[in-house]
């Protein structure tokens, strides 16, 4: 058994925010420790989601890190989705990862990856306003200090796929270029042709220890997996879909011509 299996998500997020602030406020463990009258060690195990502390501990951190309400917000609202998550079964770990990754590596085939579509775009794939929410609420970690890195390869066809129309694909593209602008987010485009070893879309979350969670889409819905073998063999096909596709620039630019010559 993986030890990411072996720690609950919801501690693992948590811990990931709380080691977010205490770095952004310059404290060591030890520090931290000292302020909330604990011993180091058990900041560390807070950290890495191996202990759940009560919601009194989280506002003695709030308090020592000068967060305001921060932490003990973060700690009610993981709890409420330990009683109702609100993403479908097959994905449930997965945003949880998500939320908690230093990087994400995606590849979409048909639509716009999740975290750079905007509301009117998702709003057309999705059937749910609750659903939408939520997508947007996941996209929060673009803006977080430090951001995760944004890595995103889309097929050509995702560009031409309409949407919702032409406004809501201009206005889509027009997203993904801003977006591709920010220092911690790629976008390419990979052409349409056969790439070895790619069969599905999926996306890759490395932990802040870089332990790496794999989410793939399946027919039926997806799975969340990090087993080495899987993790591996995303990772290879990650690898060689880069290797395939346009850069960064080149990417922008044919963005760029498909705006003016197909949703102008």
């Amino acid at each position: 058994m993986t030890m990411y299996n072996r720690v609950q998500p919801e501690f693992l997020s948590f811990g990931a925010e709380v080691k977010r602030l205490r770095k952004a406020a310059g404290f060591s463990q030890q520090t931290l420790a000292d302020l909330v009258n604990v011993t180091r060690s058990y900041i560390a195990q807070v950290e890495s989601g191996r202990t759940r502390c009560r919601r009194e501990f989280a506002v003695r951190l709030d308090r020592a890190l000068k967060s305001g309400t921060t932490l003990v917000e973060v700690w009610d609202e993981l709890l409420e989705s330990i009683k109702s998550d609100k993403y479908p079964e097959f994905f449930a770990n997965f945003p949880k990862a998500e939320q908690s990754a230093d990087m994400l590596r995606s590849y979409e085939d048909r639509v716009v990856y999740g975290l750079l579509q905007n509301e009117a775009y998702a709003r057309v794939l999705l059937n749910d306003e609750e659903a939408v929410k939520s997508r947007i609420k996941r996209q929060e970690i673009l803006y977080r200090n430090p951001p995760p890195s944004i890595i995103a390869v889309m097929d050509e066809t995702v560009l031409y796929r309409e949407v919702g129309g032409k406004v809501v694909m201009r206005e889509q593209l027009e997203r993904l270029l801003e977006l591709s602008e920010m220092e911690n987010v790629s976008v390419q485009v990979a052409p349409v042709r056969y790439i070895r070893n790619v069969w599905a879309t999926f996306t890759i979350a490395t932990l802040p220890d870089q332990r790496q969670v794999v989410y793939t889409a399946k027919a039926y819905g997806g799975e969340t997996s990090t087993s080495p073998p899987h993790v591996a063999f995303v990772n290879k096909a990650m690898a060689t879909l880069q290797a395939e596709a346009l850069n960064v620039r080149d990417t922008r630019e044919l963005i760029r011509k498909v705006i003016k010559e197909r949703w102008t």
